[in-house]
């Protein structure tokens, strides 16, 4: 499965106000590893950055100058991002920005040629509720080292989303223990099934219940006490 995971970095807010693309950062993942085939453009939006955008991505009006028009890259954008699942955080702010420039040069909209869209910020928010869920939050949170992010930059934070995406899907889906990539001489890569094992069941200890309950609470007071269990202990 090949998944690209993409950020933009723009002139201001609204694509709809006006507001352009400056720089385009994508990172490869074929069956959840990075390959090392990433792409990054810097753009000429045609106009210039709002202050408070320059504030956060640090890209110079000036740098920009002699830098391609979207027009320019669309081609290769899009033929690398064909047919991909795009891993994007809070996806409707990018999608939104690459369907008007596409809309400019009378282009369908992104989803005719991507196969899917995954919103992390989405997931994020449905795996830590009542947290915050930001880039440099999700990286504190599950260990990614982002030391180097002292600006947004769409590659940079490409690259760490893709970390992050690693580690917010790492869980294993059934009890197949893959023994590694490489097909033996019949074509086949070996699998062990360990449903045929006896597991044991290792019990809480009364710190990790105590643990345990917080994450409780914490979750019942984000869901202002409307979470599943406890309707049922009500019932």
């Amino acid at each position: 499965m090949r998944q690209i995971v993409l950020d933009t970095e723009t002139t201001g807010l609204s694509a709809d106000n006006g507001d352009r693309i400056i720089e385009i950062g994508c990172v490869e993942l074929l069956n959840r590893k990075l390959t090392g085939n990433n792409l990054h453009f810097y753009v000429n939006p045609e106009r210039d950055s709002h202050e408070d955008a320059l504030k956060v991505h640090g890209i110079s009006n000036e740098f920009l100058r002699d830098k391609p028009k979207f027009a320019a890259i669309a081609d290769e954008l899009l033929a690398y991002l064909r047919d991909a699942e795009l891993i994007i955080h809070n996806a409707p702010f990018d999608i939104s920005f690459l369907n008007k420039e596409l809309d400019r040069l009378g282009r369908p909209p992104i989803k005719t040629v991507i196969g899917q869209v995954t919103d992390s910020l989405v997931m994020a928010k449905e795996m830590f509720p009542g947290k915050r869920n930001g880039l440099d939050a999700l990286c504190d949170r599950l260990g990614v080292d982002n030391s180097g992010r002292t600006l947004h930059g769409a590659l940079l934070d490409a690259e760490l989303l893709a970390d992050v995406y690693i580690n917010m899907t790492r869980g294993q889906d059934a009890l197949l223990m893959d023994l590694g990539d490489a097909p033996d001489e019949n074509g086949l890569t070996e699998t062990i099934d360990l449903s045929r094992f006896e597991l044991p069941v290792l019990h809480a200890n009364e710190q990790e219940a105590q643990a345990h309950d917080g994450v409780l609470a914490d979750l019942d007071k984000a869901s202002k006490g409307k979470t599943v269990w406890r309707s049922l202990e009500v019932a």
